[in-house]
């Protein structure tokens, strides 16, 4: 049985709906960073008392997870459902095959690893 590592980036406000749908599948474990980046979006214009500014970075959350190749798609479809607004900036996900897995503790490896 084989193993994929999802990496999701997803608007800051998602983050609750995110991690109870995926728990909802039966994935718990993840790691969230606080990244900036854009994409189609293109940033967003801003207005201060000195005029206007583009803010060309936004704020956004990159989620990764590692599950079996079974669970991909329930994970991939909880993930993106609870995510979408619908509007320009939801996100993205990416799907990576992983050679193995290696928990540092115990030093187990593959399924019981994860």
């Amino acid at each position: 049985m084989g193993f994929k590592k999802i990496e999701a980036i997803i608007r800051t406000e998602k983050l609750d709906e995110v991690r109870m749908a995926v728990e909802g599948v039966g994935i718990v474990g993840m790691t969230v960073t606080e990244v900036k980046g854009r994409g189609s979006q293109k940033g967003i214009l801003l207005e201060w008392r000195a005029g206007e500014y583009r803010v060309e970075f936004l704020p956004k959350l990159k989620l990764e997870l590692v599950v079996h190749d079974v669970d991909l798609e329930k994970a991939v479809e909880a993930l993106s459902a609870a995510a979408r607004t619908g509007k320009v900036g939801d996100g993205k996900i990416f799907i990576y095959s992983m050679e193995d897995i290696v928990r540092v503790r115990t030093g187990e490896r593959g399924r019981p690893a994860v």
